[in-house]
């Protein structure tokens, strides 16, 4: 519950940040800045060693470009024109774009079945329902409402990416994660004083919120999910993408008064049904298990095999693409 709620959570300081004027690139920079500098000092204490290879570095500055720097900027802007309600609903779409994705660019995930088409389609309708594309798309909330799609669209192809070129690497989560982030804060660094100029203070409260948004819900969530998925496992621990929605929801109604209309609560709980729908169609091959005892620091009891399907690694050990670490299965584990 405390995850989901640290999730839902990330919309309503995103725009807490946003509406005090704060530019959209530089929402995404601090998220990745605080964010990187919880995931080192986890390192030191940990005392485990980051990822040195060049490789590793290049595919990560890849991910946190798909996963972090882009998709950050697009929910940031996209919530200067909807609220944050709206934008936790569009992020429990990710699940769809990676199945997308992976069939598009994963060997094993050529064919999905019926049952995960079937949910891919219904899920697609509730994304339209939430859009109310029925009153055209020229107006200012459905430009914000596609930001968030395009967001999530880019977790979809960030997670396929994981799954080809990180999954095996053999480096604690943590490291990769802070590596990840550290790119994606990078870029982010590169960009923002080109495209939004120099960063002002935005008031305390503005910048509590950013430092929340970064160091909790990019840092602390992470820790968080680990544990969650080596006490109850990984399937437990992939309910909180459907918790994730109504706490978003709650927060926009209780701290904005953002109004929720009968398209956005109908749209979202088709899209929650349909990732469901995706996630029970799992192939006869594929697993989902708990953390074995023999495993140290990071690692998950998830192994990484050619009959498991990205969408459940993505739906059991995503992490937020609007911050949350992915925990990377491996193919050997550390001892």
């Amino acid at each position: 519950m405390t995850l989901s709620a640290i999730w839902g959570a990330s919309f309503a300081l995103i725009k807490v940040a946003v509406d005090a004027g704060v530019p959209p690139l530089w929402v995404a920079c601090w998220r990745c800045v605080f964010g990187a500098t919880a995931l080192w000092a986890i390192l030191v204490l940990r005392r485990e060693p980051a990822p040195r290879d060049l490789a590793t570095w290049g595919h990560s500055a890849v991910a946190a470009a798909l996963l972090n720097a882009v998709p950050f900027v697009l929910f940031s802007y996209g919530e200067t024109r909807v609220g944050s309600v709206l934008a936790g609903v569009m992020n429990a779409t990710t699940p769809l774009f990676t199945l997308v994705f992976a069939a598009a660019t994963v060997p094993e995930e050529r064919h999905p079945g019926p049952r995960r088409l079937v949910g891919l389609a219904l899920g697609f309708a509730g994304v339209l329902t939430v859009l109310g594309v029925w009153h055209g798309f020229g107006s200012k909330g459905t430009t914000g409402g596609l930001a968030c799609l395009a967001a999530t669209c880019c977790y979809g192809a960030g997670f396929a990416y994981l799954r080809l070129h990180l999954s095996a690497r053999p480096h604690s989560a943590t490291g990769l994660s802070a590596v990840q982030i550290t790119c994606g804060g990078a870029e982010l660094a590169l960009v923002a004083p080109l495209a939004a100029g120099v960063p002002h203070w935005p008031g305390a409260g503005p910048a509590t919120a950013l430092l929340v948004l970064g160091s909790v819900g990019t840092g602390f969530a992470y820790i968080l999910n680990l544990n969650l998925v080596r006490t109850a496992g990984a399937t437990v621990a992939a309910a909180v993408t459907y918790v994730t929605p109504l706490w978003s929801t709650a927060l926009g109604v209780v701290l904005f008064a953002e109004p929720v209309g009968w398209n956005t609560l109908l749209g979202g709980f088709t899209v929650v049904a349909a990732v469901a729908l995706t996630r029970a169609s799992t192939r006869p091959g594929s697993t989902s298990q708990g953390t074995s005892a023999g495993q140290s620091g990071d690692r998950m009891g998830n192994q990484a095999d050619g009959s498991r399907g990205v969408v459940d690694f993505v739906s059991e050990q995503e992490a937020d693409q609007h911050g949350r670490l992915t925990e990377i299965p491996v193919t050997k584990a550390e001892h």
